[in-house]
């Protein structure tokens, strides 16, 4: 039952992210009227689409721990260690979509650094 719902979950965040991408976010951003942050719309449309697709990254992660959780070989330090990557490529998003001027890849990055760290 666990390794089907990882499985659920692993499909509904690619769904989310393919079909948000497809018939949200691309018509989303065809609109003239978008706010222009930072002197244009690029930022705003960056910051949506890495929040978007944030969503599906974490989905991702949680389907990892319940799969893990489906083997019995779940442990404290693999879901520190699980979020710590989530929050690594969490961090990656803003770098990418905004060319880093959405700030929040400071705080994932150090997330990411701290559980990895702290993890026993």
């Amino acid at each position: 039952m666990l390794t089907i719902a990882a499985l659920l979950l692993f499909l509904t965040g690619l769904a989310h992210s393919y079909l948000g991408e497809r018939y949200i976010l691309i018509r989303l951003f065809k609109r003239d009227n978008m706010p222009k942050l930072f002197g244009g719309t690029g930022f705003t449309t960056g910051t949506l689409r890495f929040v978007w697709h944030l969503l599906t990254l974490v989905w991702w992660g949680i389907a990892a721990l319940v799969f893990l959780a489906s083997g019995n070989q779940l442990e404290t330090k693999t879901v520190l260690q699980v979020f710590s990557i989530i929050a690594l490529v969490s961090g990656l998003f803003p770098i990418y979509f905004t060319r880093g001027r959405h700030l929040s890849w400071i705080l994932f990055f150090a997330v990411a650094t701290l559980l990895w760290l702290g993890s026993p």
